[in-house]
């Protein structure tokens, strides 16, 4: 791992480079600019707030705050793990020009989905505002939690990306699997209450992104404190998936380019 942080460390530039230039050319022609990135998750909220709240008559109480963080941290894990099976694909002619640490590609990436996911926090204490949700000083937690996600997403990412490489049908595959654990993440509806115990307890526990958004629901919905031992954990297990991942590319990145 000690050549990992020395990598990060030294490419950190041009990783921030490479996610401002991305951030850039996705507005560069779009006459709402930066608002999309206002826009987008709102209008996906509207979406799910309709069909769950309006037409399946939830009871959830702060239900558009609610589902909002479920969708946000969902998009943040999400993002990062589906886009890293083609990482190296996707930058293959730089890899073939020069050397570059092929998780620092991935981390370039994770910067702008990081970014996009700090205005979703702008707009939870929006809507929190606006829907009348106490803020207490829970919410203080905040970056905790989001280091437990961003920790697993990347650690999954780095493994994926290994074996995006030299598995064509991968990206199907984790395509397939992620609408699965998409609707067993509770992102619009209360895994606690809807699910049996049993089963709920193991959603909550096995499941990491089921696991943090329950954990941001509790800090900026409830009130109450996260789980500080379950946060430490999965991050745990991030750093182990990370370092399997990174020892994983280490091991086989010269031959990333004789393979695509």
């Amino acid at each position: 791992m000690k050549r990992f942080f020395t990598n990060i460390t030294k490419y950190y530039k041009y990783a921030v480079y490479q996610a401002k230039a991305e951030l850039k050319s996705e507005i560069v022609n779009s006459y709402l600019n930066w608002m999309w990135w206002f826009l987008d998750p709102i209008c996906y909220m509207l979406i799910y707030t309709f069909i769950v709240e309006i037409v399946f008559r939830t009871t959830e109480p702060y239900f558009p705050v609610f589902v909002f963080l479920g969708l946000t941290a969902w998009d943040l894990f999400n993002r990062i793990v589906m886009g890293s099976v083609k990482t190296v694909k996707n930058n293959v002619g730089i890899i073939n020009k020069v050397y570059v640490p092929k998780y620092v590609f991935l981390f370039s990436k994770s910067l702008v989905f990081l970014f996009k996911y700090i205005i979703s926090f702008i707009i939870t204490i929006a809507l929190m505002i606006i829907f009348q949700v106490p803020v207490t000083l829970q919410v203080l937690n905040f970056p905790l939690i989001l280091i437990c996600l961003y920790t697993v997403a990347f650690g999954c990412g780095t493994i994926l990306l290994h074996f995006g490489v030299f598995v064509e049908d991968l990206s199907n595959i984790t395509n397939i699997l992620f609408r699965l654990l998409f609707y067993f993440s509770g992102i619009f509806y209360n895994i606690s209450t809807r699910i049996p115990k049993p089963f709920a307890t193991i959603m909550l526990i096995g499941n990491p992104i089921a696991f943090c958004i329950n954990q941001f629901r509790k800090i900026f919905i409830y009130g109450s404190a996260p789980n500080y031992i379950g946060l430490l954990l999965w991050f745990l297990v991030g750093c182990g998936l990370t370092a399997i991942g990174v020892k994983l590319i280490h091991k086989y990145e010269s031959s990333y380019a004789k393979v695509v």
